[in-house]
Parts: structure tokens; C-alpha cells; sequence
């Protein structure tokens, strides 16, 4: 059954342009550009401005919003200006915690990529920036706004699976592409590119083109898989289930196996997380396609998640006697339990009772976006001033399951998140 998508704020109606939400992207690169083509299809919205460090992204930039705004190297030019409400920030990672700090500060209300910090301390920083400016914050792992997730919280709520104790999910790939691995523009230098800005806080070190375009690969500047798609996973799962916390623990295990390029974070990471009230195990795999998945396995059904499909099937739980068990006793013992189980046990009537055992599916509608109903969702939460469906508490919490994963890889031991310190402790 194909879902139908969710209206969208101002659809089938004119925007009055007192309505419009005018705002500027800060970092064009690939997702930033895949942001600026995604603000097409959502009503009321209009891009007046454009930051990158790299001369090409600028380009790119006009090119996706089909447009020829202004830009700039200097994203605080941007913050200075008064006919921008909104600043879309598709930076670097480890560039998310001063852009979004300082974007609430000039009070602009920031829908931050995914994951939302670079470490634990950017993160709570992030999040006391945003209450203290009272301002709007989404981070951009779409999935949550997705009528199919939508869908997939429907069921969960509805107590249909029953109770739910282990939930697994993976996200493999198979590509130079899908491992970062990405072509570098041929004009790529320090004159297209401003280097010293990129590195902001990293270590010092020459220009290297590699690490700008192929940044997910090294500690300096990104999380790795956790940052890529543990987070997408793990926002997944904290919006089906309703969780909006963080593990108390979590086990990794993992190697660079493949894509030995000088990069410095695994292709391959596995990862186990104790939640208060059941169990996850996430994994991500560079050197095979397997797709995205994530699994609820609960006691009366199970729910799959696998690409743009949703299936859910439930299971019979009707009391059997147990005739296996029974196989070692004598033949008089046997016939006695089985006569007294039935006894206790008598079966309704086959016109009176009927075993769902019916398979639910559904999947997306054709064409299909769910970064425009992200970006959708967060434009409404900017006019009405209600909370995002991923604000940066929910964000903050997701981002922290990709630093225990990555901590406890990299240390070599478990990590356990304490809460009152908010710190890992190994």
C-alpha cells in the first residue's frame, strides 16, 4: 500500500509574502545543494544568500536554488544580514557547534545537519545556545519526518508488537561513493578554497584537498559511520519508539578493512546499546550492499523498516501444548498431560476465532522526498514557533549514541554515558 505524503504547510494555497520564511544556506556542498533543491517543493520559503568555503560549492549553490543569490566565504556575513530568518548549516561536522552557536546568538533559527555535534561538549553547548535564544532548531536526520517512520510509530503505539526487548538495524554500502571516497574538483586549491577557515579549531596542518571533500573520513573534521548513518539509525528508532534519551552503555566492535586511503575511521562498525527498556544493535559495513534496515522484534509482531518499505507482521501466540518437551516421559505420562492441557485449554469454536496472521506493507509514495517534509516541518515550526519533530535535544541524544559507538571502538572498551556529568566514562 503506497502511503499518502503529508500535507505540507501552504499546500494547494498561495503564500502571502508576509508569510515568507526568507533564509541562507551555510555550507553548499553535496548535502547542502541536496537542502537548497529539497526547499523548491516546500511553500513559503526563499533563499537570499549562500556560504561555502570552496568557489564551487557557491556555484553549485546558484545552480540547486536556480537563483542568483548572493555569496560569500564568510558565513558571519551572513548572520549580519536582517532579511534572513532561518540559516540552513550543512557544514563540517566539527564546524556545527561555533556556526549554530553563533546563528542563535544573531537570532536566526537553524536547521543543523545531522549528527548535530562533533563531541560531547559541542553538543550541550548547542542545545544551552538554542534555549537561551529561544530559538527554533532542527537537525537533519529526515527520516523522522518520513510517512513511512510516521506509519511505523503508528503500529509501535499501537501495542500491536507487543513488548519490544531487542530492535536491529544496518545501513551497508557497497561504493567508492557510498565510502566517501569522493572525486576532488580539478581546480581545487588554496586560492578556490579557504583552508585556514575550514580548519577553524582543527590541528594546524598544509593543505590538503583530500581531507576538505573526503572530510567524513578523518577524526578531525567528522564522526565517521556513526556521524554518516548510525545517527539516521539511531534518530529512526528514538522516534518510532518515543525514546528520547541516551543508552547507558555501548559495546563496539569493528576494523579498517577496505578503504585504506589514509583515512582514519573503520569501514566497518558494529555497535550494541543498553536503552532503559530494550536492547539495539546497530551496524554499518563499507565493503557490502545491504541497504538500510532497522527491525522491531517484539512479543506479539514484528516491524521492518528496509529502504522505502515497511512491513509488518504479526505473530501467533496462541498457547500450544508442548509435545516436544514431553518426548522423554512415558506414553501413559504424555497422554495424561496431554488430555489435561486440552482441558484447560479448550479451543474456541473456528467460527467464533480467527488467527491474524495477516502481512501489513507499505511503502512510500512515487517520487517521494522526505528531506522537503524535514525542511517542511521545520519551516511550520519557525512560523508557529512549536517545536520540530528533531529539536536539539532529540538531535543532541542521537548525536551523543554515534560518540559512545565511536569511543568505545576507538578505546577499545565499553562506554557509559553518565548523565549527571554528562561525560563518557570508559
Amino acid at each position: 500500500m503506497a502511503l499518502e505524503p503529508i500535507a505540507m504547510w501552504g499546500a494547494g494555497r498561495a503564500v502571502a509574502p508576509s508569510d515568507t520564511v526568507r533564509f541562507a544556506a551555510i555550507g553548499t556542498g553535496i548535502r547542502g545543494c541536496e537542502l537548497l533543491r529539497a526547499s523548491l517543493l516546500v511553500p513559503g520559503v526563499e533563499c537570499v544568500a549562500a556560504c561555502d568555503l570552496y568557489d564551487g560549492h557557491q556555484y553549485a549553490a546558484r545552480e540547486a536554488i536556480q537563483k542568483n543569490v548572493d555569496v560569500t566565504r564568510n558565513y558571519k556575513e551572513i548572520l549580519d544580514r536582517k532579511d534572513v530568518d532561518v540559516v540552513i548549516v550543512a557544514v563540517t561536522d566539527h564546524q556545527h557547534h561555533r556556526v549554530v552557536v553563533d546563528a542563535c546568538a544573531a537570532g536566526k533559527d537553524v536547521y543543523c545537519e545531522k549528527p548535530m555535534s562533533h563531541n560531547v561538549e559541542d553538543g550541550f553547548a548547542m542545545v544551552e545556545a538554542a534555549q537561551k535564544g529561544s530559538r527554533i532548531v532542527q537537525v537533519g536526520s529526515q527520516r523522522v519526518s518520513s510517512v513511512l517512520y510516521v506509519k511505523a510509530k503508528e503500529i509501535y503505539d499501537s501495542g500491536r508488537l507487543g513488548d519490544v526487548y531487542y530492535i536491529q538495524a544496518y545501513w551497508d554500502r557497497n561504493s567508492s561513493g557510498g565510502s566517501w571516497q569522493y572525486p576532488i574538483p580539478p581546480d581545487a586549491s588554496e586560492k578556490t578554497i579557504d583552508w585556514t577557515a575550514f580548519l577553524a579549531d582543527a590541528p594546524k596542518r598544509p593543505f590538503d584537498a583530500a581531507r576538505f571533500f573526503r572530510w567524513r573520513c578523518f577524526q578531525d573534521y567528522g564522526e565517521g559511520l556513526g556521524g554518516d548513518l548510525f545517527v539516521h539509525l539511531i534518530s529512526g528508532i528514538h522516534f518510532i519508539t518515543g525514546t528520547n534519551t541516551v543508552p547507558s552503555r555501548a559495546q563496539s566492535t569493528g576494523g579498517l578493512y577496505r578503504w585504506k586511503d589514509g583515512r582514519d575511521f573503520p569501514d566497518l562498525l558494529e555497535t550494541q546499546y543498553d536503552y532503559p527498556k530494550f536492547k539495539v544493535s546497530i551496524r554499518c559495513n563499507q565493503n557490502n550492499e545491504g541497504g538500510e534496515f532497522i527491525g522491531f522484534y517484539g512479543t506479539k509482531g514484528t516491524l521492518i523498516i528496509r529502504g522505502s518499505t515497511l512491513t509488518y507482521r504479526p505473530q501467533d501466540t496462541r498457547e500450544q501444548p508442548q509435545s516436544y518437551a514431553v518426548m522423554g516421559w512415558p506414553a501413559e505420562m504424555r497422554n495424561e498431560y496431554m488430555a489435561k492441557w486440552k482441558a484447560e485449554h479448550p479451543q474456541q469454536m473456528p467460527l467464533n476465532y480467527k488467527v491474524d496472521d495477516s502481512v501489513e506493507e507499505y511503502t512510500t509514495p512515487p517520487q517521494y522526498s522526505d528531506v522537503a517534509d524535514h525542511e517542511a516541518n521545520f519551516f511550520q515550526a519557525v512560523r508557529t514557533r512549536k517545536p520540530t519533530v528533531e529539536n536539539e535535544v532529540f538531535g543532541n541524544n542521537a548525536a551523543i549514541g554515534c560518540h559512545l559507538a565511536n569511543y568505545a571502538y576507538f578505546n577499545k572498551t565499553i562506554a557509559a554515558w553518565d548523565a549527571s556529568a554528562k561525560k563518557i566514562r570508559g
